[in-house]
């Protein structure tokens, strides 16, 4: 695997814009009405929670198939808490829900994946990230 990852990020509209990976996958990102946008799309920062429950979740998944765990309909709710002067998130929570018998079971699975989660671990430096098994 490169050790290097690369997005194109071209602009589409007065305030929209579209991200293309692997030349194939593309995602409209825009503002709302409120923020002068068009709404497009989700707003970056929007998109930057998407991306973390999504890394976290396909870690977790990889994880559950490799244990063969009787776990199911994951489910992953991600809240950033916003701060100002800059306009940033100061705490992100993760609630995972799953259908699961084995409650130490899930949360050694958990751990794998946070572990394992590249954003996951990109922004353990910059905001307070807590998880938490519903």
């Amino acid at each position: 695997m490169s050790d290097r990852i690369s997005v194109q990020v071209n602009q589409v509209g007065p305030s929209a814009s579209e991200g293309i990976v692997r030349d194939q996958h593309r995602v409209l990102v825009d503002r709302p009405p409120a923020k002068g946008g068009e709404d497009q799309g989700a707003m970056g920062g929007e998109l930057l929670l998407v991306a973390l429950g999504g890394c976290f979740m396909s870690t977790l998944l990889a994880a559950i198939r490799a244990r063969e765990a009787d776990v199911s309909d994951v489910r992953i709710e991600v809240i950033g808490t916003l701060g100002s002067n800059p306009g940033r998130y100061t705490g992100v929570k993760m609630k995972i829900a799953a259908d699961y018998s084995d409650k130490e079971q899930m949360t050694k699975l958990v751990t794998i994946a946070e572990r394992g989660c590249l954003v996951a671990n990109t922004l353990k430096e910059a905001v307070k990230l807590s998880l938490s098994i519903e």
